[in-house]
């Protein structure tokens, strides 16, 4: 079981590596010529399918790890180099390719549902926050944790239905110089999590440097 402050940097953790804002513009682009009600069962499906893809990862991740042959330090230092790539590009305010193509975008302007393909997987619940649900459900273990961290996801999940609900009114009240600044705030954040994952894999895979 770990302290309050843990279990509040892996909620501010796992919510700077979805980065929501920086998926607002592709929800909006994305829905831009559907009704009211369309965007916003694509906003409910979205959220509800990414707080289901991370909820799954949280408890199955390591079995997969472990069917793989993957030691967890290992895929700390893997985990941890994609999301240092994914900080970067947030620094410059731009979305990461780990998260979605400029093809897979082109693609899914011809989708007839987007809600789960890109913006569920790879947009919000991408190898970034798969990975980092993965290495913060390693950090403790017991009923409780995963509990705590299942109730962090769901609350996750809320919030991003309700930035999408309002993506219109967010994107007009800061503008994309408000966004941008947000989007590099989360970067440097992801960062240094990144940083501490990557020291933490290295430590466990080469002791002496403890």
């Amino acid at each position: 079981m770990l302290e309050l402050q843990d279990y509040l940097k892996i909620f501010i953790g796992i919510f700077a590596v979805m980065n929501p804002l920086g998926a607002l513009p592709l929800y909006l682009s994305l829905t831009q010529n559907d009704t009211k009600h369309v965007r916003r069962a694509v906003a409910a499906n979205a959220a509800k399918a990414a707080t289901i893809i991370l909820l799954i990862t949280l408890f199955f991740g390591e079995v997969i790890l472990s069917f793989f042959g993957i030691s967890v330090n290992s895929f700390r230092v893997g985990g941890g180099i994609l999301i240092l790539l994914m900080a970067i590009s947030m620094l410059y305010a731009q979305t990461s390719n780990a998260k979605n193509t400029d093809e897979e975008r082109e693609e899914a302007e011809h989708r007839k549902s987007v809600a789960i393909v890109p913006l569920a997987m790879p947009m919000l619940a991408g190898p970034g926050a798969i990975s980092t649900t993965i290495l913060y459900a390693n950090r403790s273990d017991g009923v409780l944790h995963y509990a705590i961290m299942s109730a962090e996801l769901c609350v996750i999940g809320l919030i991003l239905w309700l930035l999408m609900r309002l993506a219109a009114k967010i994107a007009i009240r800061l503008g994309q110089t408000g966004m941008n600044i947000i989007t590099r705030v989360m970067g440097l954040i992801l960062a240094a999590i990144a940083i501490e994952f990557i020291s933490a894999g290295l430590k466990g895979i080469f002791p002496v440097l403890a």
